[in-house]
């Protein structure tokens, strides 16, 4: 049971086949999977939806055709957490966490690389391949080497070093490219036409792989009992998570499938590499390039896809997008730590840091529901915070030294 229709165009509307191709001929608009919405309903129902695995795949009729079988690690039906702790030290009713640090490859990356190379199987392609700030080409590299395909993974060479080893674990090659993540996307691009049997999920298979960032839409709703919530914020890089998660809300609203209205949408960016919090808060209708300086690597595209649909979604709903420092996003991946045992990457931070200024500005409605979407494992980025995250004290292993380290400690936490 699958609705996918094909691919039509975001800008005028062309409808093209269910193949690999990720711009449209006549406008050069991009392209994305449509549905048959009105086939869906009352088929695709909330029984329906309960009885599928616990995976993004229980939800596999309202994503593009896997095929005989998706390509399934087991990305996805993440724990959605209350965070009552973390609300009190912001000031809000009620908060939640989707946490995808426990996705498979430890970011939300998997869900869309699962979605991308199911239909890259189906359409007959054999080397899996991506460019990526890191979290995507680990994500591609671990799928692939289920399935048991070759992977080739683009990054930047200065990437953190604890990504690049959890990428080349898998045994795919991995090129590192002197220059940032534009740089990078720029390479593959050209890469695509020399290599028609490698499919780049974020490129010629983007169509088929955005579509997986639905799916947390459509597991928030679900978890909070077939409702919508508030307000969701979203860690922005390319700008296609934000753009898919609206997507996934109106999707399930249009099948009856939830109660409420479509959420109020906010974006998440680190100062360093912030081109839709800058126009959206000038009132530009297209972004100015910029060349990323932040520890947000896994954010750091200065030039995104999506940048004119996420400003179309914040600006059309009454969103926001915030803008926060390196100081303050580890500061937030301590706080979120410290309060909720949730041990975030840098985009984390970000998000966080993002959710405490829109509070404070007004933006965001305290005593409305807000869900946070905390992208990536801690274990990612941990050169961002192993000079800082230490022992509290070098001790002699003797009770006395013990009993001295503690007291002192217990007078600094009660100063």
């Amino acid at each position: 049971m699958n609705f996918a229709t094909g691919l039509r165009c975001r800008e005028c509307g062309t409808a093209y086949p269910d193949e690999a191709r990720y711009v449209c001929n006549n406008c050069f608009g991009p392209l994305e999977v449509g549905y048959d919405l009105d086939a869906a309903r009352g088929v695709v129902t909330r029984e329906s939806i309960q009885e599928g695995p616990l995976s993004i795949w229980r939800y596999g009729a309202l994503l593009p055709d896997p095929g005989l079988a998706p390509v399934d690690l087991g990305a996805g039906w993440t724990p959605l957490r209350r965070a009552t702790r973390l609300a009190e030290v912001l000031g809000v009713r009620e908060l939640w966490l989707k946490d995808d640090t426990r996705n498979p490859t430890g970011s939300f990356k998997d869900r869309v690389v699962s979605v991308a190379l199911s239909s890259a199987r189906r359409l007959g392609f054999t080397t899996a391949a991506c460019a990526s700030t890191g979290n995507l080409a680990t994500s591609v590299a671990a799928h692939a080497a289920f399935i048991g395909w070759p992977s080739v993974t683009i990054i930047p060479a200065d990437l953190e070093k604890s990504k690049i080893a959890m990428t080349a674990i898998f045994g795919g090659t991995v090129l590192g490219v002197e220059g940032n993540y534009d740089d990078v996307n720029r390479l593959c691009v050209e890469l695509v036409d020399e290599h028609p049997d490698w499919a780049f999920a974020n490129i010629n298979l983007r169509p088929f792989y955005s579509e997986g960032s639905k799916t947390l839409a459509f597991e928030i709703s679900e978890q909070l009992g077939w409702r919508t919530p508030d307000q969701v914020v979203v860690p922005v890089a390319s700008g296609s998570q934000l753009t898919k998660v609206a997507k996934g809300f109106k999707e399930f609203i249009e099948l009856g499938l939830v109660d409420g209205s479509a959420p109020v949408l906010f974006g998440a960016q680190a100062t360093g590499c912030s081109p839709i919090a800058t126009a959206f808060s000038t009132g530009a209708d297209f972004i100015t390039p910029q060349r990323p300086n932040t520890i947000a690597r896994s954010l750091a595209i200065g030039n995104p896809a999506d940048a004119p649909y996420v400003l179309d979604e914040l600006r059309a709903n009454g969103g926001d997008c915030g803008s926060v420092p390196d100081d303050e996003i580890l500061e937030c991946i301590e706080l979120l730590a410290k309060t909720e045992g949730v041990f975030a990457e840098t985009a984390g931070g970000v998000t966080i840091a993002s959710l405490r200024q829109m509070i404070n500005r007004g933006t965001i409605d305290r005593d409305k529901s807000i869900v946070a979407i905390i992208s990536g494992h801690g274990l990612k980025t941990l050169d961002a915070i192993v000079d800082t995250a230490t022992v509290s004290s070098t001790i002699s292993p003797s009770l006395e030294a013990a009993e001295e380290a503690l007291r002192f400690h217990q007078l600094v936490a009660a100063s």
